[in-house]
C-alpha cells in the first residue's frame, strides 16, 4: 500500500522550486494565476514558502463576473503576495465576434467556449510574466491530469510544475501543512460555468481516482472502465508535440 510522507514532500517540493530557479531564472519572481481553488493556492503558497513573499505575484483573471473571487482575495491576502486583477471578459468576448465575424464555423462548440476562457488567462499570464522578471507556474495536479481534465495550452501550460506528480488527497495534504485556510483547500472544484462540482462532470470521486493511481485497485468496474478511457484518451496532452524527424538527421545523428 502506497504510503504518502506529506511533510517530507513538502520540504522536497521547497527544496526543487528554489533549484528551479536558481538555474532557470535566478532573481525571478513565480507568477501564478489566482482562481480561489486549491490547487492555486497551494502552488502560490509552497512559492512563497520557498522564495519568500517578494517573489511570488498572483493575477486574478475573472471572465466578468466571478462568483468565488472572495477567495481568490482571501488567499493573496493571507499570504501578503502583491496581485492584480484582469477582467478577460472584453477579450474573451471581441475573440468569439471576430470568430464568429470570420465567418470560419457555423457553430463554436460547447468545449471551445469552454476552452478559451483558460487560454486567454495563460496568455494574459505570460504577457504579464515577461514585464516582471517572471516565471509561470503550472498549477494542475496529477489526478486532473490523469484522465485529461485540464486544457492544453490553457492551465496546463507554465514554466514550471510544482503539484503535477501529486493527487488531489497529497496536494490537500500539503496545504494543511501550509497552514492555508481550510476553506481554500478543501473548497470542492469547479469548473466555474455549470454549477457542477469537476466529480460530478467526471462521474466519480478524486478519492476513487487518487486510490487507483497511487495502489492500482478500483473497487468499481464502471469506475475503473472510466477512468481508462479518460487516461487512455487524453495522454497526448502529457506528452511532447509529435514532431518529424527527417531520415537525414537521423543519420546525420
Amino acid at each position: 500500500m502506497y504510503k504518502f510522507d506529506a511533510e517530507k514532500t513538502k520540504e522536497d517540493l521547497v527544496k526543487w522550486i528554489r533549484d528551479f530557479f536558481e538555474v532557470n531564472g535566478p532573481g525571478c519572481n513565480a507568477v501564478v494565476g489566482i482562481s480561489g481553488g486549491k490547487d492555486s493556492s497551494i502552488a502560490a503558497a509552497v512559492c512563497v514558502e520557498a522564495l519568500g513573499r517578494d517573489r511570488v505575484f498572483g493575477v486574478l483573471m475573472p471572465n466578468g463576473e466571478q462568483s468565488d473571487i472572495d477567495k481568490a482575495q482571501l488567499l493573496v491576502n493571507h499570504l501578503g503576495i502583491d496581485h492584480c486583477i484582469v477582467n478577460i471578459r472584453a477579450a474573451y468576448d471581441g475573440l468569439l465576434e471576430a470568430i464568429k465575424a470570420s465567418n470560419s464555423v457555423e457553430e463554436l462548440s460547447r468545449q471551445t467556449i469552454i476552452n478559451l476562457p483558460p487560454r486567454i488567462r495563460m496568455s494574459t499570464l505570460y504577457a504579464i510574466s515577461q514585464s516582471k522578471n517572471g516565471r509561470v507556474v503550472n498549477t494542475c495536479n496529477l489526478s486532473e491530469d490523469w484522465v485529461g481534465y485540464s486544457t492544453r495550452y490553457g492551465d496546463a501550460a507554465g514554466d514550471f510544475s510544482p503539484l503535477s506528480h501529486l493527487t488531489v488527497s497529497e496536494v490537500k495534504e500539503i496545504g494543511r501543512l501550509l497552514g492555508l485556510p481550510s476553506e481554500l483547500v478543501d473548497k470542492a472544484p469547479s469548473d466555474g460555468l455549470c454549477g457542477k462540482t469537476d466529480e460530478d462532470n467526471l462521474g466519480f470521486t478524486y478519492a476513487a481516482l487518487d486510490h487507483y493511481i497511487r495502489n492500482g485497485v478500483c473497487e468499481d468496474e464502471e469506475t475503473k472502465e472510466k477512468i481508462d478511457t479518460l487516461h487512455t484518451r487524453n495522454l497526448f496532452k502529457l506528452e511532447l508535440m509529435p514532431a518529424f524527424v527527417p531520415e537525414s538527421a537521423c543519420l546525420e545523428a
